[in-house]
């Protein structure tokens, strides 16, 4: 377990990193998502079932950021990469196009991680990723992102990850994605 001081008046609560069941808190999860990602409620019912299925993929894995009482301000989640996955058949071509089709392979795919507003910027984000990761069994590990200049963005490239396609087009997806790659372990400061 790895503990955040909280900070000052507004968040006094520890936060403590630790193994999320995600099946039984992927409510909670999904509301951390839904802020820091700006979702409504129509989009948070179809991940709802995304999520559900995805943690029964072998392999698949989750970490949680709660606070002293218990409550979920932030979550990690992956799975081994499988090229019959939704997500691997929508990015291929894309990866195919820059010569990084391979990346799909004996890849950790970070499938969402998410930290409530008001508890990032305290390297909860890092911490999460970086542990996922360092317990991968696959040599280097693969994202999607917001194809825009983000706070995210800098967060994966601080940690070794870079651009393999660009302008990813995901159906029903309002803005394009870039999908991003690093050798395992991340970088760390």
């Amino acid at each position: 377990m790895l503990r955040f001081p909280g900070q000052g008046h507004r968040n006094p609560d520890d936060v403590v990193i630790g193994t999320l069941d995600l099946a039984a808190r992927v409510d909670e999860a999904l509301a951390v998502q839904a802020l820091a990602f700006g979702l409504g409620a129509d989009e948070i019912a179809v991940r709802r079932q995304i999520v559900l299925r995805h943690v029964t993929h072998p392999g698949a894995r989750a970490l949680g950021a709660t606070t002293g009482d218990g409550r979920l301000v932030g979550f990690v989640y992956g799975m081994p990469n499988d090229r019959t996955h939704w997500w691997s058949t929508v990015v291929a071509p894309y990866l195919r196009g820059q010569g990084n089709e391979g990346w799909l392979d004996d890849s950790f795919v970070i499938t969402e991680l998410h930290v409530h507003p008001h508890f990032q910027n305290r390297g909860i984000g890092r911490t999460l990723i970086t542990t996922i990761t360092d317990n991968a069994a696959e040599p280097r590990s693969i994202l999607s992102a917001i194809d825009t200049e983000s706070p995210a963005r800098g967060l994966y490239r601080s940690l070794g990850y870079e651009d393999l396609a660009r302008q990813v087009l995901f159906p029903s997806a309002p803005k394009p994605y870039a999908v991003m790659g690093a050798q395992l372990p991340l970088r760390r400061h």
